[in-house]
């Protein structure tokens, strides 16, 4: 009864696919119309792409890459990194527990779930080649994407940092030079209101100049009673800038400037109480307990648009980035390279974590985080060669500043960190054609980083006592790690239609330290409190170890019908070495930490397809297998638990199918319909035991369940305004089906009672958006 009435209701968002068509000619009609008098045969798009730093043809480069386009990235309505999740094989992407604007980012089963600053991710983000740092702060406006690619399995040889699990390469576009631009204005359900402008200047003497600007205001969908802390829960405010300069100095030396700003400034996503038992500090025999009616009153496991909370609630965050990309031809077959980047993020939240109107959980984060990068590269062909050879530099540094309070002070903890970066890298990677249909491919680079931690930990039991540090100011460690991580491929072009690939690579994710490793006094007056220090000293002066992968794929990338339809497809078996674990610990400090826990071995399969069934229609669809488990997994105790522990963010199944189509054409524009279906199967979100053995968290009660994601637009287009102007008139819906699933979790564990708050899928959205281009 519950899937009828959604189904009914969104039947309310697509009035659009048969009512509007019905007003002139079928679109079959139409189409045989339309091309009476045209013999240009209709095929896919040919894609580019710079996966391998070079302009290839997408269907030409031996590596699992999926390019979205300029009219993709628009018509399916992606305006951040968060909105990527299922458009790729074997890409799976959450916003971490309580945010809005931090990333957990998985390819094929290899993910970071941990968003503190000394961790590094798995999946490395590049915005016009620069690296972003860290999770804290990925999710912002993108501001005129013109190319998104996603790279699938290690990158080393050819991408700045090292990125273990793949790399997701964004491409903002380039000014014309010329006079033109666009505008739109979006309005929707909760008050939405999105404002889009980007402007090409004309060409002012070596300079091609362009500005975007993206803007978004939205009510929380959450509304709180009058006594909260905050007026609304899961709200929308914030900003975009982009400036692009093209500098053409001379006919073989050009310069790419882009700089881009983004703020947010809303309540983060609502904590709401999922589960809440009488163990541990709510057991029936502790004091404590007596809060339990109150604090469970307030749990649900279905989706919630009311709350009551306490404590401040907040997500802030400002981001801005700077780079200059400087390439010189030294002839017409050698080009030397700089990519240099500057990025800033100061990223600020509150939570309320115990999901009501009880002073129970109150955390806080301060974090202001910098980087630099340097990326010099030699690129060229030879003949039947083809290189890129590059030296790369990163740094950064970042402090956290994250006080939390339990029990309405009952426990305070002054928790900071400070993590600092330097990494050196050497890379290379050579392409051999011995012959017209064989290439031969390898690559080899060098990493090097130097790791550093400053950690501050201090607990106190009453608001008026001054803190005990544990861990005392000056706490200082460092290390460097280091790893040579080769890469090797082969591919065989059968003809213009079929090219086959194998390829092997190894992929390096450096170690570090725990920048929030706490254990305070258990309050056993015979507790040795010396001993406790030197515990909290050593592990934080202990490194976990780089995390190694290796991985074996086979691939083909096929197109049949004149070009009407492609086939791709990718079978991978990669072995995890050191398998670095985000363990969240739920006594204490709020806090989780890293641990090299064992291996895993995760086997894969990719399916990639695209058809147009009649022309003026297209079919996209992916559909990706994951079969992860551990070989070796040891607990505090060192007892192999492979067999007891969850793979996280490893849906065995995935698949997203679009349909984008032109329904009708006439001199007044165009009628065109996109809908778009995503669904993951079961995930689990923490390496938690799947069977109860040991008193401590359960994989099963934070594991996502299968779900999908239905999103519709229909848009009349190319509407004619004057002589150089066009308009475009979209009504859009989002989660047309109002999907409630809960999509991430933060369980405290049996010792806080398993208390867990949940976060869930946006309720239904829709709206229209005008749009004006000249």
């Amino acid at each position: 009864m519950e899937n009828q009435t959604r189904i009914r209701l969104a039947a309310g968002c697509i009035p659009l696919l048969f009512t509007l068509s019905a007003a002139g000619q079928t679109p079959a009609q139409t189409a045989a119309a339309d091309n009476a008098d045209s013999t240009e045969p209709v095929a896919l798009d040919a894609i580019e792409v710079t996966a391998q730093r070079r302009v290839e043809k997408l269907q030409d480069v031996p590596v699992a890459v999926t390019a979205l386009p300029e009219s993709q990235i628009n018509a399916r309505g992606i305006d951040d990194i968060g909105d990527l999740n299922a458009l790729a094989p074997g890409l799976q992407i959450s916003k971490t527990p309580s945010n809005t604007t931090i990333s957990q980012i998985t390819i094929r089963g290899v993910s970071q779930i941990n968003p503190a600053i000394y961790w590094d991710p798995a999946v490395g983000v590049y915005i016009d080649g620069i690296y972003l740092g860290k999770a804290q702060g990925s999710i912002f406006n993108l501001v005129d994407p013109s190319r998104i690619e996603v790279l699938r399995g290690p990158q080393g040889t050819l991408y700045g940092r090292n990125t273990l699990a793949g790399a997701i390469n964004i491409v903002t576009r380039a000014p014309s030079g010329s006079f033109s631009g666009s505008a739109s204005v979006e309005i929707g359900n909760y008050d939405a209101f999105v404002q889009r402008a980007s402007v090409d200047l004309p060409r002012v003497g070596i300079a091609n100049i362009a500005i975007g600007a993206r803007s978004e205001q939205r009510d929380g969908w959450v509304d709180t009673t009058r006594e909260s802390s905050v007026p609304a829960l899961n709200d929308r405010n914030n900003h975009g800038f982009r400036l692009a300069a093209d500098l053409d100095f001379a006919p073989s030396l050009r310069g790419e400037y882009r700089f881009d700003f983004s703020t947010v400034d809303q309540t983060n996503n609502f904590d709401q109480l999922y589960r809440l038992e009488q163990t541990g500090v709510f057991d029936p025999s502790s004091p404590l307990n007596a809060l339990y009616p109150a604090v469970v009153a307030f749990a649900s496991r279905q989706r919630l648009e009311n709350a009551s909370v306490d404590a401040p609630s907040f997500e802030r965050s400002r981001v801005q980035g700077h780079s200059f990309t400087l390439s010189y031809d030294l002839d017409d077959d050698m080009q030397i390279k700089s990519i240099s980047g500057f990025r800033r993020l100061d990223w600020n939240d509150s939570l309320d974590l115990d999901g009501g109107p009880t002073d129970l959980v109150w955390t806080q984060r301060f974090t202001d985080y910098e980087q630099f990068s340097q990326d010099l590269q030699l690129l060229g062909n030879a003949g039947r060669w083809t290189y890129v050879a590059g030296i790369y530099y990163f740094g950064d540094d970042g402090h956290t500043n994250n006080p939390q309070r339990f029990f309405g002070g009952g426990a305070e903890y002054d928790s900071r960190y400070a993590t600092q970066t330097a990494a050196w890298a050497g890379y290379g990677q050579v392409d051999f054609r011995p012959l017209d249909p064989l290439t031969l491919t390898a690559g080899v680079r060098y990493t090097r980083e130097k790791k550093e931690l400053d950690r501050v930990f201090g607990v106190r039991g009453d608001p008026s006592d001054p803190f005990f540090y544990l861990i005392p100011e000056g706490t200082h460690a460092e290390d460097t790690f280091a790893a040579t991580t080769p890469m090797a491929a082969i591919a065989w072009r059968f003809n213009e239609r079929l090219n086959v690939y194998f390829r092997y690579a190894e992929g390096f994710k450096s170690g570090g330290f725990n920048g929030e490793f706490s254990q305070p006094p258990s309050g056993d007056p015979g507790e040795d409190i010396p001993a406790l220090i030197a515990l909290n000293l050593a592990e934080t002066r202990r490194p976990f170890d780089p995390e190694h992968q290796r991985s074996f794929e086979l691939g083909a990338k096929s197109s049949y019908l004149g070009g009407r339809a492609l086939f791709n497809a990718a079978v991978f078996h990669n072995q995890l070495k050191d398998f670095q674990a985000s363990i969240f610990q739920g006594t204490g400090a709020a806090a989780t930490i890293i641990r090299n826990v064992g291996d895993a071995t995760i086997n894969g399969l990719e399916l990639e397809f695209a058809l147009i069934p009649i022309d003026g229609t297209q079919i996209r669809a992916n559909y990706a297998y994951l079969d992860a488990e551990y070989d070796d997994f040891r607990d505090a105790q060192g007892n192999n638990v492979a067999r007891n522990r969850a793979f996280v963010h490893a849906p065995e199944h995935s698949f997203n199918v679009v349909i984008d189509s032109e329904l009708l054409r006439r001199g007044w524009g165009a009628l065109h319909a996109v809908v778009d279906y995503a669904w993951t199967d079961d995930f689990y979100t923490y390496p938690y035991q799947l069977t109860p053995v040991a008193f401590e968290q359960v994989a099963g009660d934070t594991e996502v369940q299968a779900h999908g994601l239905l999103n519709l637009r229909l848009a009349f287009t190319d509407i004619p305004l004057g002589d150089r102007g066009t308009g475009e008139l979209a009504l859009w819906c989002r989660n047309a089906l109002d999907d409630d699933t809960a999509s991430n979790f933060i369980d405290f564990g049996p010792a806080f009672g398993s208390l867990t708050v949940a976060n869930f899928e946006e309720p239904r959205t829709f709206g229209i958006t005008g749009t004006v281009r000249w």
